[in-house]
């Protein structure tokens, strides 16, 4: 066997909760807000009863969130309207009033799956032989939400990998608006098929960078007569929603990395940040960021998206465009490569493509690179995460969906200078279901969103069945040395 399983597993913990804003009514689309009158009878609660329900609240609830009376106060603010301005609420009443409109949201309630490993950025305090591991977590909570957790590794000396305990409380962070390109937002209007001449004149007055206050002002100065015209509302809508998806994550210094959570905090991820798939990107500058692809859903569309973040802290969010992000699975390579990013991508869902960007964020026309033909990948193939530079190539990390939807994991590998030539493939899976992995929250699955090679090995933490994760290896030279040519 190439592949060397782990004793090692990491499973959903029910107790990782968010305390977010609850609008009870409003849980599904167009749903009635019952809002004024849950505020009406916070308002004849008893002054004394106030006290005592308050003092509860504090006493179960303040040690499982960080901020606990902060949030209170912020989400008893976005219902202050119904509460008549002449009227003054106690200091209880105001937390009381919150906790009306607040509910925990255990982000792992449902399952854990699919993570993506890097280089952890602080590498300080660990014997010769051993990396720290920043791995990334698809975290799927009631409704099938999913949002983006993190945990600690270590690796090594050898053939040894330790998931670190995760701490508590989680954190979802302070979220602001992020900048827009210009060009970047034509291209995703252009993705959209919405290009129209409102489109055009608000385009052409907006900076070159801007952000949401500037998109306000610019449609505020439009021409009222283009403003007038038919269906023109549904550009603004686009617009707005667009450019308010762009945003910025930040968290406290204190907070260790296994405390961070990314939740969805735009419109087009309302249903979901599914299966980020990190690399440490390294510029022809020397400059190194982390960088992330993830598939945002809104319950009804998907949307290829990209986070960055000079050190796991502050996260920015943006949605990306082109041909080749028009589905899941964009996973970056780690550097460019003759002068232009590259991904491998699976545009129109079932094979392994390559595609070409001048920026990161605008993508071309995707290159066919891998087509189903064996006989565990007949219904798709597609990566688990960014290529891995070796000497040999670039090392891919692929997977395939075979009868009875069992999914294999397996490996490619493209030229070094062109990446667009396949030089050798593995011709067995690499990973399979084995007897004890079958069962889950989605049968027979194994899937990993990225590798990490570390003192010769390739370490490949993976989700099985879309529940729990665990951990193999594999010699790199031995993994080569089993490929055939392509």
């Amino acid at each position: 066997m190439l592949a060397h399983h782990l004793d090692v597993s990491l499973r959903p913990d029910a107790g990782r909760v968010i305390a977010r804003l609850f609008l009870p009514g409003e849980e599904l689309p167009h749903g009635h807000s019952r809002a004024g009158a849950i505020v009406r009878r916070v308002l004849a609660i008893d002054e004394d009863e106030v006290t005592t329900l308050v003092a509860q609240l504090l006493k179960d609830f303040e040690p499982r969130h960080r901020n606990y009376r902060e949030a209170l106060l912020a989400n008893a603010s976005q219902v202050r309207s119904h509460v008549r301005p002449s009227t003054v609420l106690s200091p209880d009443r105001e937390l009381l009033l919150g906790a009306c409109f607040t509910a925990e949201f255990s982000t792992e309630g449902a399952a854990l799956c699919n993570p993506s490993a890097v280089l952890h950025p602080d590498q300080t305090g660990l014997p010769p032989g051993q990396a720290r591991l920043a791995v990334s977590l698809r975290a799927i909570g009631e409704g099938h939400l999913s949002s983006i957790g993190f945990v600690t590794a270590l690796v090594g000396p050898g053939p040894e990998w330790t998931f670190e305990p995760r701490d508590l409380p989680v954190v979802s962070g302070t979220t602001s608006l992020a900048s827009w390109r210009r060009d970047q937002l034509r291209e995703v209007l252009l993705d959209h098929g919405h290009i129209d001449e409102l489109s055009y004149s608000v385009l052409a007055a907006l900076p070159e960078v801007f952000t949401g206050p500037d998109l306000h002002r610019v449609l505020f100065e439009s021409h009222p007569d283009m403003l007038g015209r038919a269906g023109v509302q549904a550009t603004v809508d686009l617009l707005r929603q667009l450019v308010a998806s762009a945003y910025e994550v930040q968290f406290d210094a204190d907070l260790s990395l296994s405390q961070r959570v990314l939740l969805p905090s735009a419109a087009e991820e309302s249903h979901g940040m599914e299966d980020a798939r990190f690399v440490l990107f390294t510029g022809d500058d020397g400059s190194v960021e982390y960088r992330a692809t993830y598939t945002a859903y809104d319950g009804r569309h998907i949307a290829p998206r990209l986070l960055t973040s000079p050190d796991l802290r502050v996260f920015a969010a943006h949605r990306l465009a082109g041909p080749a992000a028009r589905n899941k699975g964009l996973a970056l390579f780690p550097r460019l490569v003759n002068g232009v990013h590259l991904s491998l991508c699976r545009s129109d869902g079932e094979s392994t493509s390559l595609a070409y960007s001048d920026d990161g964020f605008v993508w071309g026309t995707p290159q066919p690179l891998q087509v189903p033909s064996a006989s565990w990948e007949t219904l798709q193939v597609g990566n688990c995460g960014p290529p891995i530079e070796t000497d040999a190539g670039w090392l891919v990390l692929t997977h395939g969906v075979g009868p009875m939807r069992v999914y294999t994991i397996s490996a490619l590998l493209l030229d070094l200078v062109n990446p667009g030539r396949v030089i050798k493939r593995l011709p067995d899976p690499l990973l399979s279901t084995a007897s004890d992995e079958r069962e889950g929250y989605v049968p027979n699955v194994v899937y990993s969103c990225g590798g990490v090679v570390h003192d010769g090995r390739l370490w490949i933490p993976y989700g099985i069945g879309d529940a729990r994760i665990s951990v193999a290896w594999v010699d790199v030279a031995e993994l080569i040395d089993a490929m055939v040519p392509a």
